[in-house]
């Protein structure tokens, strides 16, 4: 294969990808076509997908009537993912030309403007004129019936017969669904040569790599019906072109993975594996093309707010990880190799993808874990699968069998299938399915019973849906001001399902503009007043739905009626603390950031006057260390006074003046900007919630609690002003109550209980003498126990690496049946030694069977009497130096 190297780039003057995507985008803008934005590849409208498939996705509302925007054509380079629910390619990746899990989608669109004579002829003069490729090489299909676009190619394209393809297959008709907007296809193929085998659509030989497809025309011109396809009054263009398919052309390659766009990640792939073996496929390229597709995948899906879980798309995610894990370990490819060939990926498409490199911590940190985690998943799941064959009938492996190995040991059901497919075992998958669908009914049974329905009540939401939509949307006047004037539009009672004219009891409220902030983005509703001429209402909560804000409340005397001029009085003294918590938390968030690193980002937030909860982004629990270091770090800036002050701006301008955005939410052209302080590395966040003046006003910050909340997520609960202080008190109070008990101060009850624990934990000193033996890398500790419980003696472990300088220790367990031996390595050690490794290694140099398990930091295993105890510490010492 041609080396594609800047040189010969620019001696062929071959077109690379960024080339393609300016000219598709500034050709289409130059004939009135709003340039849009890629959207994530989470739909934000669409819930029936897990993951943005094309381009019109982001467009769909338009499509069927039901949003309206300032253009009527656009054009776009939309990021798509097909690795989940009916658009799934992952297990062709790496095998073919052309299929990937991530791709890039051009697109233009027209919204009633024009229809198909357009878009063949700005399809065709693209395509001939502006990338100049020979007419010869193209051909087109239509729908069978559609015989107005075939005429329409003659007319624009001067095409024969011969290269208009009418096909009847569904294929080249398209539908949203069983209902909705539909019309027939067009599409043009390219002719690679007759090198390549392969044939023109429709015949016996189509799917061959001859013949490609390059662009989709959809000219969607019927509403379907449950009564048949009825003509639309305007119809809509929505093409779609495969950005990698079409460079594969312009670059004189009929496979994608030889594209600029992959083929240097293949490359930096090989040079990152300069020991790898490939002997188990049909060429080298194949764990390569895998690995630089699945990097590539997986970083964009992570920069879009996706991580790594056991459900969603979580959990394709992980599958996509995982078969990038699983070919690496066929090539003996490292454990890091992903999250070192992450940033050549960023560094290719940061400047069109600039969420790229905003999430290239994470990107890389998410990799480097889930690649530790399946290798002890691996592992495990080999040894677990090697157990279980003697189930094994006629090349099956049972569905309830492979339920049992995922549901009580965590092996994945794709890893199963993986690892047999190997020895061309296949796992009876309806068999798991129904064992799965069995599970889950049980915990939905309980769920309900426990805690009863979650689920909305739909005929309450259509209520509000149909109320609100019609509404206009409310305007809120709360930044600068606790107390506004205006008249009730709107009366409403929830529990009826029904407008009012008078509100004499509960129900809710509605007015053009209000003071009262609705919950939104984390932070809770505001409560307060509302006064009337004739009454007054206690609001209880204000809540948004559809950009209308409703104020809920129960009447403390009188009436309010529709039309009444009111006084809305926000209760200060509530806003003021739940602001406290608001700004406490971006204060939280940059300190995160410095004390953990620029891969944590936020993923929820709750603002409420008592406290505040953060979830974020980082694979392993916080060291007590960290979480004072990220205290002290907040406090620092609460105590500085800085000021808050908050602007509006283009979104992208607030993105380059380095403003955090949240990954995955969508957000309008203009945004609000929250700064504290001068230096925008302080904080700067998109963010339409209300904040304090001044970080004093914060007063003091307090962590109360660090825990997980999912793979990949850790959640911080915190307090700030008399909360704080109050729960200081209360630990403080509790703290001396301890220290009267035992008998001591505050400060000295942490080695008053350590003695206490070590002293009822440890064994008799009689028969277990430490002996410390120093070697040439740190000093091991061992020593015999004599008649202990195994839980005795791993406390007394854990508690003697707090009382004596060591790094590796090797200690006997005997009784009278039998002996045991126990291998711990200290914490600071684990990453450089494993206990179990330590362990089997000392097994196989005194010529003993391993039989043991455990992790990395303490391994447990079955020991022989008659080996020297003092022959098996000198082995290890060797084997630890």
């Amino acid at each position: 294969m041609l080396e594609l190297t800047p040189e010969i780039y620019n001696e062929m003057c071959i077109m690379k990808i960024v080339d393609i995507r300016s000219a598709f985008l500034d050709s289409f803008q130059s004939l009135g076509h709003q340039i849009v934005p890629s959207s994530g590849l989470v739909p934000d409208n669409d819930p029936t997908l897990l993951f943005t498939t094309a381009g019109m996705v982001q467009f769909k509302d338009i499509l069927m009537g039901k949003e309206k925007r300032s253009y009527s054509t656009a054009v776009t380079c939309q990021k798509c993912v097909r690795a989940g629910g009916k658009h799934n390619d992952l297990e062709q990746v790496g095998y073919t030309a052309r299929h990937h899990t991530f791709f890039e989608m051009l697109g233009n669109f027209s919204f009633s403007d024009y229809f198909k004579e357009h878009a063949i002829e700005y399809a065709w003069s693209f395509l001939t004129k502006h990338l100049k490729i020979p007419k010869e090489k193209l051909y087109v299909t239509v729908y069978h019936t559609d015989t107005q676009s075939a005429q329409l190619w003659k007319k624009i394209a001067n095409f024969s017969d011969s290269r208009i393809l009418f096909i009847k297959s569904q294929d080249n008709f398209w539908a949203m669904g069983d209902t909705g907007p539909c019309g027939p296809c067009s599409e043009i193929f390219f002719d690679h040569g007759s090198h390549i085998s392969g044939g023109l659509p429709g015949t016996a030989q189509q799917d061959g790599d001859r013949f490609v497809e390059l662009w989709n025309l959809v000219f969607m011109q019927f509403e379907r019906t449950l009564q048949g396809d009825i003509p639309l009054e305007r119809p809509c263009i929505d093409t779609g072109m495969g950005l990698e398919r079409i460079a594969a052309v312009m670059q004189g390659v009929h496979d994608n993975f030889h594209t600029d766009g992959l083929y240097h990640m293949i490359k930096t792939s090989k040079l990152l594996c300069p020991n790898a073996s490939s002997k188990a496929f049909s060429t080298e390229d194949i764990p390569h093309r895998v690995l630089a597709d699945h990097v590539r995948s997986a970083s964009f899906l992570m920069a879009d707010g996706v991580l790594p879980s056991n459900e969603g798309r979580g959990y394709v995610l992980r599958r996509i990880v995982r078969r990038a894990l699983r070919f690496g370990s066929y090539i003996n490819a490292p454990l890091d190799h992903l999250s070192e060939l992450a940033p050549y990926l960023i560094h290719d498409m940061e400047k069109t993808y600039p969420e790229l490199l905003r999430a290239e911590a994470l990107i890389k940190k998410t990799l480097l874990h889930e690649a530790e985690r399946f290798e002890h998943i691996l592992a495990k799941g080999m040894r677990l699968i090697q157990e279980s064959k003697s189930c094994i009938q006629e090349g099956v492996f049972p569905g309830e069998k492979a339920f049992q190995l995922y549901d009580t040991h965590g092996v994945p059901i794709d890893l199963i299938q993986d690892i047999l497919s190997d020895e061309g075992i296949t796992v009876d998958h309806e068999a798991f399915e129904v064992c799965l669908e069995t599970q889950k009914a049980s915990s939905r049974q309980y769920s309900l019973g426990s805690q009863g329905s979650v689920f909305r009540d739909e005929e309450t939401e259509n209520f509000w849906n149909s109320v609100t939509q019609a509404h206009h949307p409310s305007e809120f006047c709360g930044y600068h001001a606790l107390e506004h004037e205006d008249y009730i539009q709107l009366i409403l009672d929830p529990s009826e399902k029904s407008p009012l004219v008078e509100l004499k009891h509960s129900g809710c409220v509605v007015t053009q503009t209000t003071p009262f902030y609705a919950e939104s983005g984390g932070q809770i509703g505001d409560k307060g007043w509302i006064k009337g001429p004739h009454g007054v209402m206690e609001v209880s909560h204000t809540e948004k739905r559809n950009h209308v804000f409703i104020h809920h409340g129960t009447m403390q005397q009188g009436t309010l009626k529709e039309g009444d001029l009111v006084i809305l009085s926000v209760d200060a003294f509530y806003r003021k603390k739940v602001q406290s918590n608001h700004s406490a938390t971006h204060l939280l968030h940059s300190a995160l950031r410095h004390v953990l690193g620029a891969h944590v980002t936020q993923k929820g937030s709750l603002v409420t006057p008592e406290r505040l909860r953060f979830d974020f982004s980082h694979i392993v629990a916080m060291s007590e260390e960290e979480l004072a270091q990220v205290e002290e770090w907040v406090n620092e800036k609460i105590w500085e006074n800085l000021p808050v002050k908050a602007s509006v701006m283009p979104q992208d301008l607030a993105l380059k003046s380095g403003a955090m955005a949240l990954f995955g939410e969508k957000y309008t052209q203009e945004v609000r900007v929250v700064s504290i302080g001068t230096d925008t590395k302080i904080s700067m966040e998109l963010c339409g919630g209300t904040h304090v003046d001044r970080t004093g006003e914060i007063g003091f910050f307090k962590i109360i609690h660090e825990s997980s909340v999912g793979s990949g997520l850790r959640r911080i609960e915190a307090v700030t002003q008399s909360a704080a202080f109050q729960y200081i008190q209360k630990v403080t109070t509790e703290q001396k109550r301890m220290a009267h008990l035992l008998k001591t101060t505050p400060l000295e009850c942490e080695e008053k209980v350590r003695n206490l624990f070590f002293s009822s934990k440890q064994p008799s000193l009689i028969s277990c003498k430490v002996e410390r033996f120093l070697y040439k890398n740190g000093i091991l500790a061992w020593a015999i126990v004599q008649n202990q419980d195994h839980k005795s003696i791993k406390n007394w472990i854990d508690t003697l690496f707090s009382k004596l300088e060591f790094d590796t220790g090797i200690f006997w367990l005997v009784t009278e049946d039998k002996q045991s031996v126990y291998l711990s390595v200290q914490n600071h050690c684990e990453k450089k030694l494993s206990a179990l490794d330590a362990l089997k290694e000392l097994y196989h140099a005194c010529n003993i069977e391993a039989k043991g398990g455990g992790c990395k930091n303490l391994a447990q295993g079955k020991w022989i009497k008659e080996i020297c105890k003092i022959n098996a510490v000198h082995q290890l010492a060797n084997f630890l130096s």
